[in-house]
Protein backbone atom coordinates (compact mmCIF):
# COMPACT_ATOMS: atom_id res chain seq x y z
CA UNK A 1 0.00 0.00 0.00
CA UNK A 2 1.17 3.63 -0.03
CA UNK A 3 2.03 5.77 2.58
CA UNK A 4 -1.36 7.99 3.49
CA UNK A 5 -1.22 11.59 4.81
CA UNK A 6 -4.02 10.32 7.25
CA UNK A 7 -1.12 8.34 8.96
CA UNK A 8 1.43 10.56 8.79
CA UNK A 9 3.27 9.12 5.42
CA UNK A 10 3.40 6.11 7.12
CA UNK A 11 1.48 3.02 4.70
CA UNK A 12 -1.11 1.54 6.51
CA UNK A 13 0.79 -2.13 6.91
CA UNK A 14 3.95 -0.03 8.73
CA UNK A 15 1.20 1.75 11.06
CA UNK A 16 -0.17 -1.64 11.87
CA UNK A 17 2.87 -3.36 12.76
CA UNK A 18 4.58 -0.25 14.58
CA UNK A 19 1.45 1.39 16.30
CA UNK A 20 -1.71 0.14 16.18
CA UNK A 21 -2.79 -1.20 19.64
CA UNK A 22 0.94 -0.72 20.56
CA UNK A 23 2.23 3.18 21.16
CA UNK A 24 0.63 6.41 20.66
CA UNK A 25 0.92 8.33 17.06
CA UNK A 26 0.26 11.92 16.80
CA UNK A 27 0.15 12.74 13.19
CA UNK A 28 0.32 16.88 11.85
CA UNK A 29 -1.79 17.46 9.28
CA UNK A 30 -3.60 14.28 9.08
CA UNK A 31 -6.62 15.62 7.62
CA UNK A 32 -7.96 19.29 7.30
CA UNK A 33 -10.49 18.91 4.65
CA UNK A 34 -13.02 17.56 6.51
CA UNK A 35 -16.10 19.25 5.05
CA UNK A 36 -18.79 21.45 6.92
CA UNK A 37 -17.88 21.78 10.50
CA UNK A 38 -19.81 19.90 12.71
CA UNK A 39 -20.10 22.69 15.73
CA UNK A 40 -22.12 23.56 18.52
CA UNK A 41 -25.51 24.27 16.55
CA UNK A 42 -25.19 21.18 14.55
CA UNK A 43 -24.48 18.94 17.36
CA UNK A 44 -26.67 20.45 19.96
CA UNK A 45 -29.93 20.62 17.06
CA UNK A 46 -28.48 16.15 16.69
CA UNK A 47 -28.68 16.39 20.41
CA UNK A 48 -32.12 17.11 20.61
CA UNK A 49 -33.26 14.35 18.15
CA UNK A 50 -34.70 11.04 19.93
CA UNK A 51 -32.54 8.40 17.87
CA UNK A 52 -29.15 9.91 18.53
CA UNK A 53 -27.40 9.05 21.30
CA UNK A 54 -25.67 12.39 23.31
CA UNK A 55 -24.55 13.05 26.85
CA UNK A 56 -23.15 16.64 28.06
CA UNK A 57 -20.59 16.46 30.72
CA UNK A 58 -19.92 19.60 33.34
CA UNK A 59 -16.93 19.67 35.78
CA UNK A 60 -18.89 21.99 38.47
CA UNK A 61 -17.04 23.05 41.50
CA UNK A 62 -14.83 20.38 40.94
CA UNK A 63 -17.68 17.57 40.76
CA UNK A 64 -18.55 15.88 37.69
CA UNK A 65 -22.47 16.01 35.88
CA UNK A 66 -23.66 13.60 33.30
CA UNK A 67 -26.73 14.00 31.63
CA UNK A 68 -28.40 12.47 28.48
CA UNK A 69 -30.16 13.04 25.41
CA UNK A 70 -32.55 14.19 24.30
CA UNK A 71 -32.19 17.51 24.86
CA UNK A 72 -34.32 20.25 24.99
CA UNK A 73 -33.18 23.39 23.48
CA UNK A 74 -33.64 25.87 26.60
CA UNK A 75 -31.23 23.19 28.31
CA UNK A 76 -28.16 24.80 26.16
CA UNK A 77 -29.16 28.28 27.04
CA UNK A 78 -28.20 27.91 30.25
CA UNK A 79 -24.68 26.73 29.71
CA UNK A 80 -21.85 28.78 30.30
CA UNK A 81 -18.93 29.81 28.48
CA UNK A 82 -16.57 27.32 29.95
CA UNK A 83 -16.43 23.57 31.42
CA UNK A 84 -18.66 21.76 29.46
CA UNK A 85 -18.70 19.42 26.59
CA UNK A 86 -21.30 17.82 24.30
CA UNK A 87 -20.48 14.57 23.03
CA UNK A 88 -23.19 12.96 19.82
CA UNK A 89 -22.20 9.43 19.12
CA UNK A 90 -22.78 7.46 15.50
CA UNK A 91 -22.71 10.81 13.54
CA UNK A 92 -21.68 8.97 10.51
CA UNK A 93 -25.32 7.82 10.72
CA UNK A 94 -26.87 11.42 9.99
CA UNK A 95 -24.67 13.60 7.99
CA UNK A 96 -22.73 11.98 4.61
CA UNK A 97 -19.71 14.17 4.54
CA UNK A 98 -18.88 13.04 7.91
CA UNK A 99 -19.82 9.20 7.02
CA UNK A 100 -17.76 9.86 4.39
CA UNK A 101 -14.48 10.48 6.52
CA UNK A 102 -14.97 7.17 8.93
CA UNK A 103 -14.69 5.37 5.82
CA UNK A 104 -11.03 6.43 4.91
CA UNK A 105 -10.36 4.15 8.05
CA UNK A 106 -10.49 1.20 5.77
CA UNK A 107 -7.11 0.01 6.12
CA UNK A 108 -8.87 -1.94 9.18
CA UNK A 109 -11.23 -4.21 9.00
CA UNK A 110 -15.11 -2.86 9.03
CA UNK A 111 -15.62 -5.79 11.38
CA UNK A 112 -13.55 -3.48 13.93
CA UNK A 113 -14.79 0.04 12.77
CA UNK A 114 -17.44 1.37 15.19
CA UNK A 115 -18.40 5.19 14.87
CA UNK A 116 -17.74 8.64 14.48
CA UNK A 117 -18.28 10.16 17.59
CA UNK A 118 -18.05 14.23 17.99
CA UNK A 119 -17.39 16.09 20.79
CA UNK A 120 -17.44 20.23 21.17
CA UNK A 121 -15.86 21.99 24.29
CA UNK A 122 -15.69 25.59 24.85
CA UNK A 123 -12.39 26.26 26.95
CA UNK A 124 -11.75 24.46 29.85
CA UNK A 125 -14.32 21.98 28.23
CA UNK A 126 -12.70 18.52 28.94
CA UNK A 127 -14.24 15.12 30.18
CA UNK A 128 -11.33 14.28 32.15
CA UNK A 129 -7.98 12.11 32.67
CA UNK A 130 -9.54 8.23 31.47
CA UNK A 131 -9.12 5.26 29.90
CA UNK A 132 -10.62 3.87 26.91
CA UNK A 133 -11.03 -0.30 26.29
CA UNK A 134 -10.88 -0.11 22.63
CA UNK A 135 -8.47 2.11 19.67
CA UNK A 136 -9.29 5.56 18.66
CA UNK A 137 -8.25 8.29 16.34
CA UNK A 138 -8.73 12.04 18.04
CA UNK A 139 -8.96 14.74 14.91
CA UNK A 140 -8.94 18.10 15.85
CA UNK A 141 -11.20 20.58 14.01
CA UNK A 142 -11.31 24.04 14.44
CA UNK A 143 -10.04 25.52 17.36
CA UNK A 144 -6.92 24.32 20.01
CA UNK A 145 -6.79 21.49 22.59
CA UNK A 146 -3.96 20.39 25.00
CA UNK A 147 -3.71 16.81 25.03
CA UNK A 148 -2.01 14.73 27.75
CA UNK A 149 -0.91 11.17 27.92
CA UNK A 150 0.16 8.07 29.99
CA UNK A 151 1.06 5.00 30.09
CA UNK A 152 -0.05 3.87 33.91
CA UNK A 153 -1.20 0.66 34.36
CA UNK A 154 -3.40 1.84 37.64
CA UNK A 155 -7.09 2.51 37.07
CA UNK A 156 -8.36 4.17 40.29
CA UNK A 157 -11.23 6.06 39.40
CA UNK A 158 -12.81 8.86 41.23
CA UNK A 159 -15.67 7.42 43.53
CA UNK A 160 -19.05 7.99 42.94
CA UNK A 161 -18.36 10.17 39.87
CA UNK A 162 -21.00 9.93 37.16
CA UNK A 163 -18.38 9.02 34.75
CA UNK A 164 -15.11 7.03 35.05
CA UNK A 165 -12.20 9.88 35.67
CA UNK A 166 -8.64 8.79 36.89
CA UNK A 167 -7.95 9.66 40.55
CA UNK A 168 -4.08 9.90 40.03
CA UNK A 169 -3.61 10.84 36.12
CA UNK A 170 0.50 11.24 36.11
CA UNK A 171 1.46 12.90 32.46
CA UNK A 172 4.05 11.65 30.46
CA UNK A 173 4.01 13.29 27.14
CA UNK A 174 1.59 16.31 26.52
CA UNK A 175 0.63 17.76 22.60
CA UNK A 176 -1.09 20.69 21.72
CA UNK A 177 -3.67 19.89 18.78
CA UNK A 178 -4.79 22.34 15.77
CA UNK A 179 -7.01 21.80 12.85
CA UNK A 180 -6.05 18.46 11.26
CA UNK A 181 -3.92 17.36 13.48
CA UNK A 182 -4.52 13.67 14.76
CA UNK A 183 -3.63 11.63 17.58
CA UNK A 184 -3.97 7.74 17.91
CA UNK A 185 -4.53 6.10 21.01
CA UNK A 186 -4.03 2.57 21.64
CA UNK A 187 -6.92 0.54 24.00
CA UNK A 188 -6.31 1.49 27.98
CA UNK A 189 -3.35 4.39 27.23
CA UNK A 190 -4.80 7.38 29.53
CA UNK A 191 -5.52 10.71 28.38
CA UNK A 192 -6.81 13.87 29.00
CA UNK A 193 -8.21 16.59 27.05
CA UNK A 194 -8.51 19.82 27.47
CA UNK A 195 -10.14 22.70 25.35
CA UNK A 196 -7.97 25.62 24.87
CA UNK A 197 -10.26 27.42 22.26
CA UNK A 198 -13.64 26.10 21.05
CA UNK A 199 -13.40 23.21 18.92
CA UNK A 200 -14.26 20.17 18.02
CA UNK A 201 -12.74 16.36 18.70
CA UNK A 202 -13.99 13.71 15.95
CA UNK A 203 -13.19 10.67 17.34
CA UNK A 204 -12.97 7.19 15.25
CA UNK A 205 -13.60 4.73 17.34
CA UNK A 206 -13.00 0.92 17.39
CA UNK A 207 -14.81 -2.35 18.63
CA UNK A 208 -13.52 -4.22 21.17
CA UNK A 209 -16.46 -6.57 22.83
CA UNK A 210 -15.77 -7.81 26.36
CA UNK A 211 -14.92 -11.43 26.40
CA UNK A 212 -17.94 -11.99 28.83
CA UNK A 213 -20.16 -9.76 26.02
CA UNK A 214 -19.56 -12.10 23.13
CA UNK A 215 -20.04 -15.34 25.52
CA UNK A 216 -23.11 -13.68 26.73
CA UNK A 217 -24.17 -13.02 22.74
CA UNK A 218 -22.56 -16.29 21.56
CA UNK A 219 -24.99 -18.34 24.03
CA UNK A 220 -28.27 -16.13 22.95
CA UNK A 221 -27.54 -17.05 18.98
CA UNK A 222 -26.75 -21.10 20.38
CA UNK A 223 -29.81 -20.51 22.27
CA UNK A 224 -32.20 -19.58 19.07
CA UNK A 225 -30.19 -22.68 16.98
CA UNK A 226 -29.39 -25.61 18.97
CA UNK A 227 -32.29 -28.67 18.90
CA UNK A 228 -30.98 -31.39 20.86
CA UNK A 229 -33.00 -34.58 20.76
CA UNK A 230 -34.39 -37.01 23.98
CA UNK A 231 -35.55 -36.50 27.59
CA UNK A 232 -34.23 -36.87 31.06
CA UNK A 233 -35.34 -39.94 32.39
CA UNK A 234 -33.72 -42.27 35.27
CA UNK A 235 -35.60 -45.70 34.94
CA UNK A 236 -33.09 -46.92 37.65
CA UNK A 237 -34.43 -44.87 39.89
CA UNK A 238 -33.32 -45.40 43.84
CA UNK A 239 -35.77 -44.23 47.13
CA UNK A 240 -33.36 -41.64 48.91
CA UNK A 241 -33.38 -41.19 52.07
CA UNK A 242 -33.21 -37.42 51.60
CA UNK A 243 -35.59 -36.70 49.06
CA UNK A 244 -34.87 -32.72 49.25
CA UNK A 245 -30.97 -33.82 47.65
CA UNK A 246 -30.00 -33.41 44.36
CA UNK A 247 -27.91 -36.59 43.62
CA UNK A 248 -25.11 -37.34 41.39
CA UNK A 249 -26.60 -39.69 39.28
CA UNK A 250 -29.08 -36.73 38.23
CA UNK A 251 -26.26 -34.31 37.55
CA UNK A 252 -24.12 -37.09 35.67
CA UNK A 253 -27.43 -37.21 33.38
CA UNK A 254 -27.88 -33.90 32.80
CA UNK A 255 -24.27 -33.11 32.17
CA UNK A 256 -24.21 -36.00 29.36
CA UNK A 257 -27.32 -34.50 28.13
CA UNK A 258 -25.65 -30.96 27.97
CA UNK A 259 -22.66 -32.54 26.35
CA UNK A 260 -24.71 -32.54 23.03
CA UNK A 261 -24.16 -28.69 22.63
CA UNK A 262 -21.14 -28.23 20.38
CA UNK A 263 -19.72 -25.60 18.20
CA UNK A 264 -17.13 -25.62 15.63
CA UNK A 265 -15.26 -22.20 13.41
CA UNK A 266 -18.28 -21.98 11.15
CA UNK A 267 -20.53 -21.81 13.76
CA UNK A 268 -18.35 -18.92 15.51
CA UNK A 269 -18.18 -17.80 11.89
CA UNK A 270 -22.18 -17.47 11.66
CA UNK A 271 -22.31 -16.08 14.87
CA UNK A 272 -19.92 -13.50 14.01
CA UNK A 273 -21.11 -12.41 11.24
CA UNK A 274 -25.00 -11.74 12.59
CA UNK A 275 -23.46 -10.48 15.84
CA UNK A 276 -21.23 -7.69 14.20
CA UNK A 277 -23.95 -6.35 11.77
CA UNK A 278 -26.70 -6.15 14.35
CA UNK A 279 -27.42 -2.88 14.34
CA UNK A 280 -27.70 -0.62 18.10
CA UNK A 281 -30.90 -0.78 19.31
CA UNK A 282 -31.80 2.85 18.52
CA UNK A 283 -30.89 2.23 14.56
CA UNK A 284 -33.93 2.27 12.26
CA UNK A 285 -34.16 2.19 8.81
CA UNK A 286 -36.53 4.01 6.24
CA UNK A 287 -37.90 2.14 3.56
CA UNK A 288 -38.64 4.83 0.23
CA UNK A 289 -40.83 7.36 0.64
CA UNK A 290 -42.41 7.00 -2.98
CA UNK A 291 -41.87 2.99 -3.41
CA UNK A 292 -40.80 2.20 -6.72
CA UNK A 293 -41.93 -0.98 -8.58
CA UNK A 294 -39.97 -4.32 -9.58
CA UNK A 295 -39.18 -3.19 -13.25
CA UNK A 296 -39.20 0.66 -11.86
CA UNK A 297 -36.09 -0.51 -9.79
CA UNK A 298 -34.69 -2.24 -11.75
CA UNK A 299 -34.50 0.65 -14.52
CA UNK A 300 -33.59 3.14 -11.81
CA UNK A 301 -30.77 0.48 -11.05
CA UNK A 302 -29.07 0.13 -14.61
CA UNK A 303 -28.97 4.11 -14.64
CA UNK A 304 -27.90 5.12 -11.11
CA UNK A 305 -26.16 1.98 -9.40
CA UNK A 306 -26.69 1.36 -5.60
CA UNK A 307 -25.14 1.76 -2.21
CA UNK A 308 -24.99 1.27 0.99
CA UNK A 309 -27.44 3.00 3.80
CA UNK A 310 -25.11 5.37 6.19
CA UNK A 311 -26.68 3.13 8.78
CA UNK A 312 -25.72 -0.27 6.64
CA UNK A 313 -22.98 -2.42 6.92
CA UNK A 314 -21.96 -5.48 5.45
CA UNK A 315 -19.60 -8.76 6.41
CA UNK A 316 -18.57 -11.49 4.78
CA UNK A 317 -16.65 -14.80 5.00
CA UNK A 318 -15.85 -17.29 2.56
CA UNK A 319 -19.42 -17.25 0.83
CA UNK A 320 -21.52 -16.39 3.77
CA UNK A 321 -23.10 -12.75 3.49
CA UNK A 322 -24.14 -10.66 6.66
CA UNK A 323 -26.44 -7.52 6.44
CA UNK A 324 -27.63 -5.49 9.57
CA UNK A 325 -27.94 -9.01 11.56
CA UNK A 326 -29.42 -10.90 8.54
CA UNK A 327 -27.76 -13.78 6.69
CA UNK A 328 -27.98 -13.06 2.70
CA UNK A 329 -29.26 -15.33 0.33
CA UNK A 330 -25.81 -14.85 -2.37
CA UNK A 331 -26.00 -16.90 -5.60
CA UNK A 332 -22.37 -18.74 -6.00
CA UNK A 333 -21.94 -16.45 -9.21
CA UNK A 334 -22.66 -13.44 -7.46
CA UNK A 335 -20.23 -13.78 -4.39
CA UNK A 336 -17.33 -11.46 -6.39
CA UNK A 337 -20.05 -8.78 -7.04
CA UNK A 338 -20.83 -8.74 -3.27
CA UNK A 339 -17.78 -8.23 -2.14
CA UNK A 340 -17.54 -5.51 -3.94
CA UNK A 341 -20.63 -4.26 -2.43
CA UNK A 342 -19.55 -5.00 0.89
CA UNK A 343 -16.02 -4.03 0.42
CA UNK A 344 -16.90 -0.54 -1.40
CA UNK A 345 -20.40 -0.09 -0.09
CA UNK A 346 -21.56 1.10 -3.78
CA UNK A 347 -22.35 -0.80 -7.06
CA UNK A 348 -22.13 1.35 -9.97
CA UNK A 349 -24.59 0.24 -12.60
CA UNK A 350 -21.83 -1.38 -14.99
CA UNK A 351 -21.65 -3.69 -11.81
CA UNK A 352 -25.20 -4.64 -11.94
CA UNK A 353 -26.43 -8.16 -13.19
CA UNK A 354 -29.96 -9.79 -13.24
CA UNK A 355 -28.91 -12.22 -10.86
CA UNK A 356 -28.33 -9.28 -7.97
CA UNK A 357 -31.92 -7.84 -8.67
CA UNK A 358 -34.32 -9.94 -6.36
CA UNK A 359 -31.55 -9.51 -3.26
CA UNK A 360 -31.08 -5.96 -3.87
CA UNK A 361 -35.06 -4.64 -4.44
CA UNK A 362 -35.80 -6.55 -1.30
CA UNK A 363 -32.87 -4.77 0.58
CA UNK A 364 -34.17 -1.27 -0.92
CA UNK A 365 -37.54 -1.83 0.08
CA UNK A 366 -36.38 -2.12 4.06
CA UNK A 367 -34.27 0.94 3.44
CA UNK A 368 -30.57 -1.08 3.70
CA UNK A 369 -29.48 0.48 0.83
CA UNK A 370 -30.78 2.90 -1.99
CA UNK A 371 -29.81 5.25 -5.07
CA UNK A 372 -26.66 7.51 -4.53
CA UNK A 373 -26.72 11.04 -3.11
CA UNK A 374 -24.55 13.92 -3.86
CA UNK A 375 -22.12 14.13 -0.70
CA UNK A 376 -21.78 17.76 0.73
CA UNK A 377 -18.81 19.81 0.55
Amino acid sequence: MKPMTLLGGLTPEQFLNEYWQKKPLLIRGALTDVGPHVDFKCLSELAMQDDVESRLIENRNGKWHLERGPFRPARFRKLGETDWTILVQNVNHHLPHIDKILWQFDFIPFARLDDLMISYAPPGGTVGPHFDSYDVFLLQVGGRKRWQISSQADDDFIPDAPIRVLQDFRVEEEFVLEHGDMLYLPPKCAHYGVALEPGMTYSIGFRAAPTQELATQFLVYLQDRICLEGRYADPELQRQSDPARISDEMVDKVSQMLSQISWDKQVVSDFLGHYLTEPKAHVFYDAPEDELDEDEFAAALGEKGIELDRKSLILFRHGMFYCNGELLEIEPDDVAVWQQFANQRRLSAADIRPSLLDQLYQGYLTGYWHFPQSVAK
